[in-house]
């Protein structure tokens, strides 16, 4: 049984943006962009940007690079892309910009999966860390990756690891 993180003392809304990599959904199909905004905007958190890019690393890096230019976001979440297939490059477009990275978060979201789906959890490159004083979570395009990473890993931690980035800026 995990150990329940000390609560958050504010109950502060996030403002976080939604990145979907993927070569064939669309704002209609996207349904894993989807439930990440509902698993947000059910936490209290707000919405700022959504977009769906296709899986060139240079595009993920240009919207990671734009959307950390904007005061309102803290937080952006990606999803897909993090395989191994030829055509996965989100885990190396992000892995490249990280100025700080999160490596629990992949080894936790990997652990966590393993229980799920087995030994297939080893093909995740899920990875999380910050970028242009915005934490950057990127998980896999699956329903069930998503729901897992949202429910298990980032909304319990959201607001503290926002907060602790908030707490170094001068």
């Amino acid at each position: 049984m995990a150990a329940i993180p000390h609560p958050d003392t504010a109950a502060l809304a996030i403002h976080c943006a939604v990145i979907t990599v993927s070569d064939t959904r669309t704002v209609e199909t996207d349904r894993s962009g989807q439930l990440i905004q509902l698993m947000l905007q059910e936490a209290g958190h707000q919405m700022v940007a959504y977009t769906i890019v296709k899986d060139e690393p240079r595009q993920i890096q240009l919207e990671l690079e734009q959307l950390s230019q904007q005061a309102l976001v803290a937080a952006i979440i990606v999803n897909g892309g993090t395989g191994i297939a030829p055509r996965d490059t989100t885990y190396d477009a992000i892995a490249a910009l990280l100025e700080k990275t999160l490596p629990g978060f992949g080894e936790l979201f990997r652990s966590l999966s393993y229980q799920e789906i087995g030994s297939r959890a080893i093909a995740s490159r899920a990875i999380a860390g910050v970028f242009g004083s915005k934490l950057v979570f990127s998980v896999p395009g699956s329903t069930g990756a998503v729901k897992l990473a949202m429910q298990a890993l980032i909304l319990p931690e959201l607001r503290h690891l926002v907060s602790q980035l908030a707490t170094g800026k001068r």
